[in-house]
């Protein structure tokens, strides 16, 4: 029998383990958390100081008597659930539901699936993180208060099951505010000139330059009438360089992936959701069979730290040397710092476990998808690990008419960098102001002759509405959140009918945004961004063994419970409010035409509607999709589809 006992929260990393420590270790899975509180009831005991009341998850009962079967005969038991509060608390969920030997328990940390990282942590075992636990335990009791609390409250008002959550609320708020931007932006003209120039040269070169400067000053084109005015002055006029500008410019690459950047990235260039990003990584980090050798190709990928292992950046160096030289390589690794407030630099960035397993070589073993991710986050590391591009940029400066200053920039590769290996996603804009455009030699005095010369019209555009990963990236900038939550939340938004997706882009639904002004006007706390982010900064003092368990839920709930006991009398009212916002005031007081009862706003799937209070005896509704215009629905038949019944029209 194997002496030792080695808990993961997979069978994939179970298996993987297994496959580098032999026939010494019994490695189970716990299948992740194994107790949680009761799904029914708040399952929180406030007055006794927030003591959690925890159950056995359904189908788990099974597991924790294989742990503990196995745990029986093992000299030592290992636990080596994931680094980070959540595989913390498992760990000691496991523990205690299993009634294991506290005196044989180690807890071991490892931030790849590798041999050697897996023989490392071995010989470094801890005991079990008290504060990292309280700090997880905290978060799950402190989501428990507010959504146990607030969703019913929420759900008895409106008269249908609705849920109300500490993040998934701030997050639908930005959504919300987002939206109501785009809905009160007035676009605004404005105009472009461009001259299109031609060298008087053998080979004719033409280059486009932007009217820069009129006397001096910026040009400020509201009206095509301005425009016309200016395109009369140059009628005839002659176009003389007045300053040619030289010089060099870097472009460095961006650090290794961290959580928000590689579900960014990986939803621009692979059009993948942050849940299948997240889903794919966990098994590229797990371990893959590469026929007969299993290994995690990845490091974790739920982390908010940018740093590298000296390890790691050394192969990385030796591997950039190689394949293209030292000249690519910068005299000292380079070191990123984490721009996420609070990020824990103890964990590292994503990056392959090595890279010398080149996608190609691995590819054969990987579906499609996982090699389309192991490929980016191995590209983006190496390429974290270069040179910067370095690019030839050139601005040259044209008068016209004595007034009237054209500007080219123009910029040229000098040395490529680390962009033979990867460049970011950007957009169109970004990507035409990065390059420029070529420009031909000039010099200060020379004469050019006018092509043509090209007004544009434009108008300015509203905010941009949020994807996913832009979204999750608003949230990481606010503090709102953790790498483990971003997925969840976001996805979560959208199957409680908050938030719709419609090619990419985030639009909030009627009932979202019904909900989101209610509870604004009930739980101003909850629903105020910084506040949440303070939330979480507390959180962290507590993973960090500075501030209590107790001490942070108690002064926490001081406040909501004030919050919580006005709200039960304003619920009702703000709901009204919210029903009502941006509606005509005279559909107030309308009266049901088929039976005399009042009219009512309600919302569904579809949106707002005046419905009758007489429901179900009166089903008359009117439409509110078009405020200012509403309307009786109108039925749309299916040409030649008749009932099986009775016949009549579908």
């Amino acid at each position: 029998m194997p002496k030792r006992l080695l808990i993961v929260e997979s069978p994939a990393k179970a298996k993987t383990i297994a496959h580098y420590l032999g026939s010494g270790y019994h490695v189970k899975a716990s299948v992740g958390h194994v107790r949680d509180l009761p799904p029914d009831d708040l399952g929180v005991d406030i007055e006794r100081g927030f003591v959690p009341t925890y159950q056995i998850i359904k189908g788990k009962e099974k597991v924790l008597q294989e742990i503990q079967g196995a745990a029986k005969d093992a000299e030592v038991i290992y636990l080596a659930t994931d680094p980070d509060r959540e595989g913390e608390a498992i760990a000691w969920h496991v523990v205690d539901a299993a009634k294991l030997d506290d005196s044989r328990i180690r807890r071991i940390v490892f931030h790849q699936v590798t041999k050697a990282a897996i023989e490392e942590a071995l010989a470094r075992p801890r005991g079990l993180d008290r504060n990292l636990i309280d700090a997880q335990q905290a978060r799950r009791v402190l989501d428990r208060l507010v959504g146990y609390q607030i969703s019913p409250l929420l759900s008895r008002t409106m008269r249908k099951p609705l849920s109300a959550g500490r993040v998934q609320s701030v997050a639908l708020r930005l959504v919300v505010e987002r939206e109501r931007e785009i809905m009160a932006f007035v676009p605004e003209e404005y105009w472009t000139l461009d001259a299109e120039l031609q060298r008087r040269s053998e080979a004719k070169e033409r280059f486009l330059a932007r009217l820069h400067k009129v006397n001096g000053k910026d040009p400020d084109l509201k009206k095509q009438a301005e425009v016309q005015r200016i395109l009369a002055d140059l009628a005839g006029a002659t176009y003389t360089v007045t300053r040619v500008q030289e010089g060099e410019r870097q472009r460095r690459p961006q650090p290794p992936f961290i959580t928000s950047t590689l579900q960014a990235e990986a939803g621009r260039k692979l059009h993948f959701s942050p849940r299948q990003t997240m889903t794919l990584a966990q098994q590229l980090y797990e371990g893959i069979d590469l026929g007969g050798e299993r290994v995690g190709l990845i490091t974790y990928m739920r982390t908010d730290s940018t740093h590298v292992a000296p390890e790691a950046q050394a192969e990385a160096r030796e591997y950039i040397a190689k394949r293209w030289g030292k000249e690519y390589m910068p005299a000292q690794p380079p070191a990123y710092k984490s721009k996420v407030a609070l990020a824990q630099e103890a964990h590292e960035a994503i990056r392959p476990t090595s890279v010398w397993r080149e996608p190609e070589a691995v590819r054969q073993h990987l579906t499609e998808q996982q090699a389309r991710l192991y490929e980016l986050i191995w590209r983006r590391f190496l390429a974290s690990q270069m040179k910067p591009a370095l690019y030839a940029t050139m601005t040259v400066d044209i008068l016209a008419a004595r007034s009237y200053l054209f500007r080219a920039n123009g910029s040229s590769l000098l040395f490529p960098g680390y962009t033979v290996i990867y460049t970011e996603g950007r957009d169109e804009e970004e990507e035409r102001e990065e390059h420029g455009q070529p420009l031909p030699p000039l010099a200060v005095g020379e004469m050019l002759d006018l092509v043509r010369l090209i007004p544009e019209q434009h108008f300015t555009e509203p905010p941009p509405r949020y994807t996913e990963p832009t979204l999750i990236k608003a949230l990481e900038a606010n503090g709102v959140g953790r790498p483990s939550t971003y997925a969840p939340i976001v996805t979560l938004i959208q199957e409680r009918g908050y938030v719709r997706k419609s090619q990419g882009k985030l639009f909030p639904t009627a009932l979202g945004m019904v909900v989101c002004d209610a509870l604004i006007s009930t739980f101003a706390d909850i629903m105020d961004v910084g506040y949440t982010a303070t939330m979480e900064e507390r959180l962290d003092q507590v993973a960090a063994g500075e501030l209590g368990y107790l001490a942070m839920l108690g002064d926490f709930y001081r406040g909501f419970r004030q919050e919580l006991e006005r709200a039960k009398d304003l619920m009702p009212y703000a709901i009204e409010q919210a029903l009502w916002a941006g509606l005509p005031p005279d559909l107030r007081g309308r009266s049901c035409p088929q039976c005399g009862r009042p009219m009512q706003v309600r919302v569904s799937e579809s949106g707002r509607f005046l419905g009758c209070t007489g429901y179900p005896e009166c089903r008359y509704i009117l439409d509110l999709s078009k405020p200012d215009k509403p309307a009786e629905p109108t039925s749309e038949f299916a040409e030649g589809e008749k009932c099986e019944l009775c016949g009549g029209r579908m």
